[in-house]
Formats: C-alpha cells, sequence, structure tokens
C-alpha cells in the first residue's frame, strides 16, 4: 500500500507542479490546429517565421515581467516605456548618431527609467500598480511631447535596420535574439543565486528579508530588468517599421502581462516559469496572427483574444490545477 502511493504520489507531483504549463501547451497545440484548419496561409514555414518575428517583442518583455510577477509585483508601463524608447532612438538615428551607441545608450536608459520606478516601490513603499501606472501616462505623454504626435521616420542605416529585418539561416533576428532571452531568463531565474532571491522575496519578502536577503533590492532590480526589456523591444520594433511614433506599443502591457500569466506564473507571486511564458506569449501571437488570416474584422480580434485568453486562464486555475490538488494532497 506505501509503495503504491508513492508511486503514484511522483506522477502527481509532478502533473500538479506543471499543471499549468502542460495545460497551455494543449491551448497552444489546440490554437495551432484550429487556424491550420481556419486556414490554408496559417500553416507555412513564412507565416510561422512571420508570428516570431512579430512575438519576439512581446516575449522579451514577458520574460522581465516573469521576474516582476514572480515578486508579487506588476509593470504597467512597459508600453509606454517601448514607446519612448521607439521615439527617442528614431530621433537620435534621424540626427545622425551611430546606430551602436544609440542602441547602447537607450538600454542604459531603460534600465534607469525601470530602478527609478524600483526604488519608489522598493524603498517608499509605494504600491506597484501606482507607481507603474503613473509610469505609463509620464513616459507615453514625454514620447507624445517630444515628437508632436508626429512619426518620425529613420534613415536607411543596414547595421540597424537588421536587428528587425534581418534573418540568419532563415531565422527572423528577432527571434534569434528572443531565444537569447529566453535562455537568458530561464538560466537565471532557476540555477542562479540572483533567481532564487526573486522567488524567494515573491514568497515572503519579509522572512527573506530576515535571513539575509537584499529583499528590497531585489524588488528595485526586477524592474530594471523589464526596462531594459521594453528598450530592446522598442529598438526591435524601430528597426522593423524604420520610424519612431509615440503611439507605438499602445496595450502592449496588457498582451505581456497576459502571456506571464497565462504561462502559469502567480500573480500572488513566489511562483513562476519561464517556459510557460514562452508558450503564453507565442499563444497570444498565434491568436492575432490565425484571427486575421481567418479574416475576421480587427475590430473583433480584441474581442475574441481577450475572451479566448479570460477563458484558457479560468479553465487553467479553476478546473484543471484546483482537481489536481486533492489528489496530490490524497497522495
Amino acid at each position: 500500500m506505501y509503495s503504491e502511493r508513492q508511486q503514484g504520489s511522483a506522477w502527481l507531483d509532478f502533473l500538479g507542479e506543471n499543471a499549468q504549463v502542460l495545460s497551455i501547451l494543449g491551448f497552444f497545440i489546440a490554437c495551432l490546429v484550429f487556424f491550420s484548419l481556419g486556414s490554408a496561409n496559417f500553416p507555412t514555414a513564412n507565416n510561422f517565421l512571420n508570428i516570431l518575428r512579430q512575438a519576439a517583442p512581446i516575449l522579451i518583455v514577458a520574460v522581465a515581467m516573469t521576474f516582476v510577477i514572480v515578486t508579487a509585483g506588476i509593470d504597467l508601463s512597459v508600453g509606454s516605456q517601448v514607446a519612448l524608447v521607439n521615439a527617442i532612438a528614431a530621433m537620435l538615428l534621424a540626427a545622425g548618431w551611430p546606430w551602436v551607441p544609440v542602441v547602447v545608450a537607450m538600454i542604459a536608459f531603460g534600465i534607469a527609467v525601470g530602478l527609478a520606478q524600483g526604488w519608489f516601490i522598493a524603498y517608499q513603499g509605494i504600491p506597484a500598480f501606482i507607481v507603474t501606472l503613473a509610469g505609463l501616462s509620464i513616459l507615453r505623454g514625454i514620447a507624445l511631447w517630444l515628437t508632436a504626435g508626429f512619426s518620425i521616420p529613420i534613415p536607411p542605416i543596414p547595421g540597424f535596420f537588421a536587428m528587425g529585418r534581418g534573418a540568419v539561416w532563415g531565422i527572423p533576428v528577432p527571434a534569434l535574439i528572443a531565444i537569447g532571452v529566453v535562455v537568458l531568463g530561464l538560466v537565471t531565474l532557476q540555477l542562479t543565486k540572483y533567481g532564487r532571491q526573486v522567488v524567494a522575496v515573491g514568497s515572503n519578502a519579509e522572512a527573506a528579508r530576515r535571513v539575509g536577503m537584499p529583499a528590497r533590492w531585489t524588488i528595485a532590480s526586477v524592474y530594471g530588468l523589464t526596462g531594459a526589456a521594453s528598450a530592446l523591444a522598442g529598438l526591435l520594433i524601430a528597426a522593423r517599421l524604420g520610424s519612431g511614433s509615440s503611439n507605438a506599443a499602445v496595450g502592449f502591457e496588457l498582451q505581456v502581462i497576459a502571456a506571464v500569466v497565462l504561462g502559469g506564473t502567480s500573480l500572488m507571486g513566489g511562483r513562476g516559469t519561464i517556459l510557460g511564458t514562452v508558450l503564453g506569449a507565442l499563444t497570444i501571437a498565434v491568436i492575432g496572427n490565425g484571427l486575421i488570416l481567418m479574416h475576421i474584422s480587427p475590430f473583433f480580434t480584441q474581442i475574441v483574444t481577450g475572451a479566448i485568453i479570460l477563458v484558457a486562464i479560468w479553465l487553467n486555475t479553476r478546473i484543471f490545477s484546483a482537481r489536481l490538488a486533492p489528489r496530490r494532497r490524497r497522495a
């Protein structure tokens, strides 16, 4: 009797611990099958590469957002950070600045903006929702003020444009950059001391502080990560479109947060998975692409996307995971 429970518990533990990742994987596969049947243009190599190219900015920021949400925080300003970097980079490049220093400067600027918000959250005790909601408005407002609401064209710069339009061995450069960010995030969260501190702070910040962890700095630092990721995403979007605009990435933050939560990261903190975030981001990209190829009105696309995400998360948290939890406890 004892041995049977032990044999069963290992499998139930695996299902319980990976329930949300497995469920989003199943939902992702279901979306691929559905859209493949609904449009002959969907299951093609060119379309899949296009999905990867378009999903790269969301995926890059979603990896960083995973760290923020694991600490029980939230960053609503990432879309505005993308727009501001997008606009400033275009202005600098149009003024004749070399593209490599511009890329480095924009990423450093993104880190500084993120850390500034993190300081208010971690050291001043202001809720992350309030700080980043203010950042959403302030940063977008600065972008609008700098550009006067106009799009800023970027002169032909082959090296810079290759970031958004190039390909290596047939794989889009933005996708390769996103893959690099995913690998870095996966290693950092699972295998490094910093990753363990992020999880510990998200589980219980006060307990982490009492055992000597730099809880406040850890919280502030994750917003620096979203700042850097947002800057990189803004640069990729500018390089792909060949222009910068204060109206870029409207609603971007909602897609990023949805990707992270859809992937199984807990909004309560203390638990997150980069693999789930990847599946969540790709699922959202596939839904958007598939609906367009099925000639569904773009005004209706947002409704369908939001409804699918809501239902998927509900099934994930209320049915699949909830039913496994009692079985794990009994085992």
